[in-house]
C-alpha cells in the first residue's frame, strides 16, 4: 500500500516533473513548466497529491475571495483513478472556499462532480484572447 500525501502549499513542487507526468498521462494542455508554476501560484487554493514522492493529482481554484470561484486542473494520474483521490483533493479545495459560488467546466466527468454536489447550470461560453498560451507568463 502506498501513502498519499495531499499538499496545499507549493513548497518544493517539481514543475518539470509535473509537466512531464501530465504529458505522459495525456493531460497536457501545452503549458511549459514555468507556466504551470505561474498558474498554480496565481491560484487562490491548490492541492497536489503525491504517492511515494511523485505527483499523482492536482486541483486548483481561482477565486475573488468573496463570492465566486472557478475550479480547474482537476487531474489524477490514470493508474490512481477511481480510488477517491480526486474526491479528497476536491473536498480539501472546496473547504477553503466557504460562501462562494464554485463553478467548473467538464466535458467528460459530470457524474463525478454530481457526486460531490455540483449541479448543472446554463450555458458556458469561452474565448481565447489572442493566441493560446502566448502571454507574459
Amino acid at each position: 500500500m502506498f501513502a498519499i500525501i495531499y499538499k496545499q502549499n507549493l513548497e518544493a513542487v517539481d514543475w518539470v516533473e509535473m509537466k512531464e507526468t501530465l504529458r505522459r498521462d495525456n493531460f497536457d494542455n501545452g503549458r511549459m513548466a514555468a507556466q504551470l508554476k505561474a498558474s498554480f501560484e496565481n491560484s487562490a487554493v491548490t492541492c497536489i497529491a503525491y504517492a511515494d514522492g511523485r505527483i499523482i493529482g492536482t486541483v486548483r481554484a481561482l477565486s475573488d475571495g468573496v463570492c465566486n470561484a472557478y475550479v480547474v486542473d482537476v487531474w489524477t494520474l490514470s493508474e490512481y483513478r477511481h480510488q477517491g483521490f480526486a474526491s479528497t483533493m476536491m473536498r480539501l479545495v472546496l473547504e477553503k472556499l466557504p460562501g462562494q459560488h464554485v463553478y467548473l467546466f467538464t466535458d467528460e466527468a459530470a457524474d463525478f462532480y454530481r457526486k460531490l454536489g455540483f449541479k448543472e447550470q446554463g450555458i458556458g461560453l469561452s474565448l481565447v484572447v489572442g493566441q493560446w498560451l502566448v502571454n507574459e507568463s
